[in-house]
């Protein structure tokens, strides 16, 4: 074995109890990114596959009702492939022993076999056989209320009760995100997806001989938006309401936008993490060096290049990194498996192909050598750079000189082993801001996986405290009059009743455009609000819209700009309106009016198609239930049920992804401490040594030593807060999409658990440190060169 590598594992292993620190953190910064890496691969792989394998669709339409005659007028356009045309309707389904209104999506299924389009993975049970009243339902559903195969079902379809028996239990690929139209989050115990035979749907659904609903699947080489806008063409006249590429629909949608945020985690919290070990290493680097400034020059007296002692130590780096690729790769294979299986049950996915591939583990290998390397270059180069005659010569001794304290005579208050303290601090203030950095790292890292939680619940208060006031909302198969606003607030426990006017719109602005629905709101609402960015109450305007900021941004809007309102329903009227106001909402993207305004420019009279309800607690069961008997009624939803709904989505995406970045952001902030820590005994243990020597008491030394790292600690933290602050708001621009944008929000309670985790980790590093110092050879240390 050569000399220089006799001498590498040698320091190694004198620096075992810092390497293993920053061995953990960087285990910690890459078990993120492979975490995060591989169960996003694998969930895409996964969805992909089972989007291939069950066919889902490209293009999809709605629409009022068309004669079947016209679908081989769609199969015809030029770059179709195979088109489905199909019956949907809105139902209300009866559960035994579930008192809340469940609403249902009913979808023709040709009779006793599978369609050509979004076939259905069955998990049990059998397709509906023919001539049968039976139906297949959604696996999320029957999850929910516990149903299997042979169970009965009440179906209240256009106003005609009917009883289904469960044949089978599902997945579709056009539902893997479950969601309620109108709705941001799943609600499997009050949504639910049944397939019927078309023969039964059709008739029950007064579309016998026709069709509401269409699915395309194109060519290799054909253009998408000229088959929609072929399709629009010839649908328009039967009320269709717009076809969608697969881009917009809304299951691939709102999955798209969950893997495009978990990816955005997956690059911002590892990148921070392996920012923290680069620092560490060039902290730990750097002082090796200086203490090996005779080292370096008698080695490059007997002929050593600069080339090879830049390489030694560059060596030495890499072997402080190994430890933690093989823990973080560990750590990131079980933990990125856990995390893609609570995804894919999330998600609904039928099966799970996990994998972590080996490109993606020599990618994680490089961006983690590549940091150290990097953040230890300065090191290094000095190193390297460093002459021999000059590294001959010890570093000049720092300048003793009166402190500010001394200077201002406060001297005589403090005992001497504070003053040597205080001492310590003026007289190196470089190595104590990197003492006091490090440590403020720790506590931000662990800022960043608690303000989720404070973010989520601003949002619960602001959309749903502030802004959604209603107990209920309904809404209604067709626009109605003002008379059922009346039959509404005499049902027994509503004490208030407002309607609403939601019609589904495109936005046109220049050359960009986007699909949403436009609200239109009662003036001077008191159910539901809309607030702006001080939280402060904004009437509906009847001569502009009101937008969602993110939606301004995406459109390039500024207030006063003109927008192209394209409605999508009824006569379907082009409307060029102005952007009068906009709001800093955090769930969903929406343009509000007001709703007589909106009415009057639609060229329809007082009607609405929703309504918001204010209920007494104990009737809101029975409120529910009474709506669900109505054939008019399309849907009702509670407000609690929409907070359950947020709380859960949150928890099991965001929130799984923050607590385990949580838990390793712990085990980093307490590395980072204890190398700050052994870093302070190693530069200090020759003056500790002297003091004892020249009669001070362990009691004292002990004092010094961790007297220092709680003053380090008690500037560090302050300076955490402010880096954690600047941290999330970094996070909360990358994690911005149409399903909800995070607010930069964190509650006392985030500064003082970080603050708190900082502390326990400084009093154990510190014990361990002591145990250390008490170990040390007095003899030894004094002999050791400074």
């Amino acid at each position: 074995m050569k000399a220089l590598h006799r001498k590498l594992f040698r320091e190694l292993w004198q620096l075992r109890g810092q390497s293993l620190a920053i061995a953990v953190v960087i285990a910690g910064g890459l078990a993120t990114l492979l975490m995060s890496l591989s169960s996003l691969d694998s969930l895409r792989q996964t969805r992909d596959g089972f989007y291939r394998e069950y066919r889902f669709g490209e293009i999809f339409a709605e629409l009022k009702r068309a004669p079947n005659e016209l679908a081989a007028a769609i199969a015809a356009i030029d770059g179709v492939r195979l088109a489905e045309t199909r019956v949907q309707s809105a139902a209300t389904i009866g559960v035994a022993d579930f008192v809340d209104p469940i609403t249902g999506l009913l979808i023709s299924l040709p009779d006793g076999a599978e369609p050509e389009l979004n076939r259905l993975y069955l998990r049990l049970g059998s397709l509906p056989a023919a001539g049968r009243n039976e139906a297949v339902i959604s696996d999320g559903f029957a999850d929910a209320h516990g149903l299997l195969p042979g169970d009965r079902l009440e179906v209240v379809l256009n106003g005609r009760l009917q009883e289904l028996v469960v044949s089978g239990i599902a997945v579709s690929p056009e539902h893997i995100y479950q969601l309620q139209p109108g709705e941001l989050y799943p609600d499997n115990l009050r949504y639910g997806i049944l397939w019927l035979n078309r023969s039964q749907l059709a008739p029950a659904s007064d579309l016998d001989g026709a069709f509401n609903s269409v699915v395309l699947s194109l060519e290799r080489d054909a253009t998408p938006l000229e088959v929609v806008a072929e399709l629009d063409r010839l649908l328009t006249p039967y009320g269709g309401i717009g076809a969608v590429t697969r881009a917009d629909q809304q299951s691939h949608m709102y999955l798209e936008a969950e893997f495009e945020q978990l990816a955005t985690m997956a690059w911002i919290y590892p990148a921070i993490f392996l920012a923290v070990a680069a620092f560490l290493l060039n902290v730990v680097l750097a002082r090796l060096i200086t203490t090996q400034r005779e080292q370096i020059a008698i080695l490059k007296a007997f002929g050593y290049t600069h080339w090879q002692v830049g390489r030694h130590y560059s060596q030495l780096v890499l072997l402080m990194t190994s430890l933690g690729l093989v823990l973080g790769t560990l750590g990131g294979l079980i933990l990125g498996e856990a995390m893609a299986r609570i995804y894919a049950e999330f998600f609904r996915f039928p099966v799970l192909e996990y994998r972590l591939s080996w490109q993606v583990i020599l990618l994680g290998a490089a961006v983690t050598c590549g940091a150290a390397l990097v953040g230890t270059l300065s090191a290094v180069r000095r190193a390297v750079l460093l002459p021999p005659a000059e590294a001959m010569r010890p570093e000049i001794p720092a300048a003793y000189r009166p402190t500010l304290i001394e200077r201002l005579g406060w001297q005589r208050y403090l005992s001497q082993p504070s003053r040597m303290i205080l001492r310590n601090f003026e007289r190196r203030p470089g190595k104590a801001l990197l003492a006091i950095f490090g440590i403020s790292l720790a506590c931000a890292i662990l800022m960043m996986g608690h303000f989720w939680q404070d973010a989520a619940d601003y949002m619960i208060d602001v959309q749903f405290g502030l802004a959604q006031r209603y107990d209920l909302a309904v809404s209604f198969n067709e626009v109605t009059s003002q008379r059922v606003l009346y039959e509404l607030m005499a049902l027994p426990g509503v004490t208030a009743a407002e309607g609403q006017r939601a019609v589904p719109v495109r936005l046109r602005h220049q050359h960009r455009t986007f699909r949403t629905v436009l609200h239109g709101l009662v003036a001077e609402g008191e159910l539901r609000r809309v607030l702006d960015d001080r939280l402060a109450i904004l009437s509906p305007p009847q001569d502009g819209l009101i937008l969602t900021d993110y939606l301004a941004e995406m459109l390039a809007l500024q207030i006063g700009d003109p927008v192209r309102v394209e409605s999508l329903e009824g006569r379907r009227q082009v409307l060029d309106l102005p952007v009068v106001g906009l709001v800093n909402e955090h769930i969903g993207v929406s343009a509000y009016m007001e709703m007589a305004a909106l009415n009057r420019a639609l060229g329809e009279g007082e009607v609405f198609n929703g309504a918001f309800l204010a209920v007494a607690e104990e009737e809101v069961a029975a409120v529910s239930g009474e709506l669900r008997e109505s054939p008019r009624v399309a849907g009702v939803s509670r407000r609690m049920a929409a907070i359950t709904n947020f709380r859960e989505t949150m928890a099991d995406t965001v929130l799984v992804f923050s607590f385990i970045t949580t838990l390793l952001a712990g085990s980093i902030a307490f590395g980072i401490v204890y190398n700050s820590a052994r870093i302070a005994l190693s530069e200090r243990s020759r003056e500790l040594a002297s003091l004892r020597v020249l009669g001070l008491t362990r009691a004292e030394t002990d004092y010094i030593l961790m007297g220092e790292l709680a003053l380090l600690t008690i500037f560090g933290i302050p300076v955490g807060w402010l880096i954690g602050y600047w941290f999330c708001w970094y996070l909360t621009l990358g994690l911005r999409s149409d399903l909800y944008r995070i607010p930069l929000v964190m509650e006392p309670a985030t500064y003082a658990t970080a603050a708190t985790v900082v502390a326990i980790a400084a009093v154990i590093s510190g014990l361990i440190v002591r145990r250390l110092l008490h170990r040390i050879d007095l003899v030894a240390a004094l002999k050791s060169a400074d």
